[in-house]
């Protein structure tokens, strides 16, 4: 068999479980209804997704932001990772893979919302930390996190992210990339899951 054929059916096996995943971490407002979250204060509860802004690093189900929009999901990530975002999209566009966000810096009260969902969805926090860090542990919140959006630019990150830092660092959260590369350009073996590290 050969190796790109392979490489193909991993990376579509890979999006099925990014949309999965999607589907109850990053995608909850799905099983809320439509909606446009409103701009509360990061003190005000919330019940529904529909209770998120863009204040809070939201992006609608179903929507991706760009690295050059101008939008507290991108604009609050750590520097050093958007810069790494930056040159590796601009080699990946000679490949013709763009990148895009599904999830980037998110609010502690996002993070908390996103957890407490799983922990309904799971049954269990043990479990929803699979997934779904507390927001005292989350790489999102501190903007040192991104979810990607596509195949081709999960599969184009795990191949050559390295060489710009960039690691795909949970086995079962494809779409999940944090600077992680040693100065060789090595990225450590991806945890289990959330729950390892």
């Amino acid at each position: 068999m050969h190796l790109r054929p392979l490489l193909t059916a991993l990376a579509a096996a890979s999006v099925l479980l990014a949309l999965s995943g999607c589907a109850v971490i990053g995608g909850v407002a799905a099983a809320h209804g439509a909606g446009r979250p409103d701009s509360r204060t990061d003190s005000a509860p919330i019940s529904t997704s529909t209770d998120l802004g863009q204040a809070d690093g939201y992006i609608p189900v179903g929507d991706r932001v760009a690295l050059t929009d101008d939008v507290p999901a991108v604009t609050n990530l750590d520097p050093d990772l958007r810069d790494a975002l930056a040159n590796a999209a601009q080699a990946a566009a000679a490949d013709d893979v763009e990148f895009t966000l599904v999830d980037g810096w998110r609010s502690a009260r996002y993070q908390q919302y996103l957890f407490d969902q799983a922990v309904t969805e799971y049954g269990s926090a043990e479990e929803a930390s699979r997934w779904v860090k507390e927001p005292d542990q989350s790489k999102h919140v501190l903007g040192e996190a991104v979810d990607i959006a596509t195949a081709d630019a999960m599969d184009w990150l795990n191949r050559f992210g390295g060489e710009f830092g960039l690691c795909q660092i949970y086995a079962n959260e494809a779409w999940h990339f944090e600077l992680g590369a040693d100065a060789s350009g090595t990225c450590p073996p991806p945890l289990t899951d959330s729950s390892a590290g």
